[in-house]
């Protein structure tokens, strides 16, 4: 499995609130969701995001609340991954639930800057930065882990195994 797309870049502690403020939580509908996506941290994101793209962040992506809408509105919104240093223990159970891949790889999410190209090999983990030819060795997913993702998610996958 692979992804690839255009980044955007953000800093350390992103929170599950300013991923998908606390004032949209009424919807659980993912379409819903992708429309409010990150906007009190980039007003721009809903408006360029494409399917595909790729988020990078600095430590501690997804701290605060343990709200499931976080993962949700960015899968929604057509990110493929979210590379990181860090994830906030529940956001990384919580996107490998609903099926957003995400990848802790310090040096990527150190280098790798807002508007590059990306791509990323989830079998080998090797992120690869194909605006400046830089390739980073993420942490790459165990099979279960690829299967949940394939399946969209850990209850598809658990329905699919019946």
């Amino acid at each position: 499995m692979k992804a690839q797309g255009t980044v955007f870049k953000y800093g350390d502690n992103v929170d599950t609130d300013v991923i998908i403020p606390a004032r949209y939580l009424n919807s659980s509908d993912p379409a819903e969701l992708a429309t409010h996506c990150m906007e009190d941290i980039d007003t721009e994101f809903v408006k360029k995001v494409h399917k595909g793209d790729i988020i990078v962040a600095n430590k501690n992506f997804g701290c605060g609340s343990s709200r499931e809408h976080a993962p949700i509105a960015i899968k929604a919104s057509g990110i493929s991954c979210v590379i990181a240093e860090t994830f906030a223990r529940i956001f990384y159970r919580n996107a490998i639930n609903i099926g957003l891949p995400i990848i802790e790889c310090p040096d990527a999410a150190k280098e790798i800057k807002a508007g590059d190209e990306v791509e990323i090999d989830f079998d080998s983990g090797v992120i690869t930065d194909k605006t400046t030819g830089k390739e980073y060795q993420g942490q790459p997913f165990p099979e279960f882990m690829q299967k949940i993702i394939k399946a969209e998610g850990l209850i598809n996958y658990i329905n699919e195994k019946g």
